[in-house]
């Protein structure tokens, strides 16, 4: 008897331990992907600003050059 209340608590013990563990991590997945949709959109938003700028500094150059010509 005094072997199945050992088993037992060391059972009760296993399942505390497991679902303190998942309690505990359980919105740090949604946070994760969170922070990683925040870095994109930034690096998004860089390199449309660089996409713009260059193309419109090379609108500039291409409409001075014609001015230029004739």
């Amino acid at each position: 008897m005094e072997l199945g209340v050992k088993v037992l608590v060391a059972w009760q013990l296993l399942k505390l331990g497991v679902r303190e563990r998942l309690v505990d991590e359980h919105g740090e997945g949604v946070i994760s992907t969170a922070i990683a949709v925040l870095i994109m959109a930034l690096i998004g938003l860089l390199m449309w600003t660089v996409f713009q700028r260059v193309f419109n500094d090379a609108g500039t150059r291409i409409e001075s050059n014609v001015n230029d010509i004739g």
